[in-house]
């Protein structure tokens, strides 16, 4: 089958989320064709080029999040009128009554109303099918008419207070901002008329959005014009970005984010709205919803996804590279904690050298590395902070009856003669910490589960699911409960064995790249087979499967054209169903 696989600021780039998840899948699929439809997020992201891509991958399409240039479309009075009305009531369905709320708050669940979201998608829709008959948006998006809309119904009777209140600054944020996130509409990547000359997302069997926002647009768009089904994978839910970037709406990190925290109410009001009721619609209109870990299917439950259509997916990780350390546990050095990972203010190492601090007057001998880099200048000033108070800790203890000369907390990066690689710096203490006060999917957890450690955790995100009862887990920003727990495991070597073969164990069998392809594979079939019949396609004469559904051999159960999809002649279409003896499964019994 034919799959159109859609990104944003992810793979085919080097840079980007979820690249090396894609890249595995596509790879491992290999028995089907992709189409990449990929949205950069930012200039250096183009600048610094493709992965490699295997054969399977058809054609690559790409487009930027980050700049439009006019696309010097001049409507008319009938198209005016047309925009007027479908931008009006995308807005007003923006305005109207209480947005939804992060699913963390108390009170009932984010959802959207359906008279509300009805008139989003509505308006969607028709501003998508403008763009395709006009060819574009982003003039009237950027227009005066655009502003005015915006005001009148920020300005109507019913419509938010914060909304009320919001000033000309308010309403030109709110609109540009808009206009990035509605860019995708005006894409040439539907139906005949693409760019290229070649085929655009009607001639998929399916569409795998790899996150929620703008990558699932164009997906919405080939669900609502050719019927395709779409597939969203979420393993961090991206209306959960949106909330925690400025507490109740997105922030203005780059184009196609949300505003800042600083930002007016009016402004995070609105656009915490948009994001809101494009989730509802992408959760509604998706066929299958694959979250990451329960977790993410929580966050989507609460804002809209029907749990009849949720399916957790854990990601795959390449378990090989850790197999060595795994089969050799008695590498480990007895008296050595480990952290990896990326070091910026959300880890709180802060926590970590306090509890250490407590650790150590119980357990003297005992060291702590802290492996990983800086994420930018946060983390470096972060980490140059961890220095610090690591120095006030622990004062250089070359006297004493525990005497090891230096600070017992020592801060490397993988690539360093004491951990050249990820693998080792695992295998070089007994026990792996993690102390985040925030977590998503926590991949450091998993890693140090491929290689049989055993681990203290704070209980934040998905780590409670991920550890599945093969690991200690504590609250967060409590440093005596940590350091209760490092102290139990170092004292207690057959328990740190039996934890960490258990957590090994879970992990191979729930978070390896095989199983990541295995289900994936399994949802792409099932979702094609439900498919309802679009076209009857041949490929120099030899017939595509999955073209025509099954019970399409039946004459009692043969499908009639659908109405929805105007009738096309010529190569690789037919204007009825085709015949019994035409039929895939047909072909394949006359070819044995």
């Amino acid at each position: 089958m034919r799959i159109g696989l859609l990104t944003e600021g992810g793979y085919p780039y080097l840079s980007g989320d979820a690249g090396l998840w894609c890249d595995r899948l596509v790879r491992g699929l290999e028995q089907h064709e992709f189409d990449v439809y990929a949205l950069s997020r930012a200039e250096h992201q183009e600048e610094a080029g493709w992965a490699e891509l295997p054969p399977q991958v058809r054609r690559v399409r790409t487009a930027p999040l980050w700049t439009a240039a006019d696309d010097g479309v001049a409507y008319g009075r009938r198209a005016r009128r047309r925009f007027a009305e479908s931008y009006g009531e995308l807005v007003t369905a923006l305005c109207e009554g209480e947005p939804p709320g992060p699913p963390d708050l108390e009170g009932p669940p984010g959802t959207v109303p359906a008279a509300q979201a009805d008139r989003f998608a509505t308006a969607l829709y028709g501003l998508a099918e403008l763009a395709h008959d006009e060819g574009g948006l982003v003039g009237a998006l950027r227009s005066e008419d655009a502003v005015r809309s915006l005001e009148r119904a920020c300005r109507a009777p019913g419509a938010l207070r914060t909304a009320r209140e919001a000033r000309v600054p308010e309403l030109l944020a709110v609109a540009a901002h808009l206009e990035r996130a509605l860019r995708p509409l005006s894409l040439d990547w539907y139906g005949d008329e693409c760019g290229d000359g070649g085929e655009g997302l009607d001639a998929v069997d399916l569409c795998h959005a790899t996150s929620g926002g703008a990558a699932a647009l164009p997906g919405l768009l080939a669900r609502h014009f050719f019927d395709v089904p779409l597939l969203v994978t979420e393993y961090g839910v991206r209306l959960r970005t949106h909330y925690l970037s400025s507490g109740t709406g997105p922030s203005a990190a780059g184009p196609g984010s949300a505003p800042s925290a600083e930002a007016a109410p009016a402004v995070r009001a609105l656009v915490a709205a948009f994001h809101g009721r494009l989730a509802a619609e992408v959760y509604r209109q998706a066929a299958c919803v694959t979250p990451g870990n329960t977790h993410a299917r929580r966050w989507q439950e609460r804002c809209g996804a029907d749990r009849a259509k949720l399916r957790t997916v854990y990601p795959g990780m390449e378990a090989s590279r850790f197999a060595e350390v795994g089969d050799s546990l008695d590498t480990a050095d007895p008296h050595t904690l480990v952290w990896v990972g990326r070091v910026e203010p959300a880890k709180d190492l802060v926590s970590l050298l306090h509890a250490f601090s407590e650790l150590r007057r119980q357990e003297p001998r005992t060291r702590l590395r802290i492996i990983g880099a800086p994420a930018g200048a946060e983390g470096e000033a972060y980490l140059g902070h961890c220095k610090v108070l690591a120095a006030q800790l622990f004062p250089d203890e070359a006297d004493g009856p525990h005497a090891v000369g230096d600070n017992p907390v020592s801060f490397e990066e993988i690539g360093g003669p004491e951990a050249p690689t990820l693998a080792e710096a695992y295998a070089a203490g007994a026990v792996v910490v993690l102390s985040s006060v925030v977590e998503g999917f926590p991949v450091g957890l998993v890693e140090a589960m491929f290689c049989g450690r055993a681990t203290v955790s704070t209980d934040v995100g998905a780590v409670v699911e991920v550890i599945g009862g093969t690991g200690l887990v504590v609250p967060p920003r409590n440093p005596r409960a940590l350091a209760e727990a490092c102290v139990a495991l170092l004292r207690d070597p057959g328990r740190r064995a039996r934890l960490g073969a258990a957590a090994r164990a879970r992990a191979l069998e729930l978070f390896t790249v095989e199983q990541n392809i295995t289900a994936f594979h399994g949802i792409y079939l099932e979702l094609v087979a439900r498919a309802p019949m679009r076209r009857f396609l041949f490929d120099d004469g030899d017939p595509r499967p999955f073209a025509v559904p099954a019970e399409a051999c039946l004459p009692e159960h043969r499908p009639g054209p659908d109405p929805r999809v105007t009738p096309r002649h010529g190569p690789g279409w037919a204007a009825e169903p085709p015949a019994r003896d035409t039929s895939p499964i047909a072909a394949t019994e006359g070819a044995r």
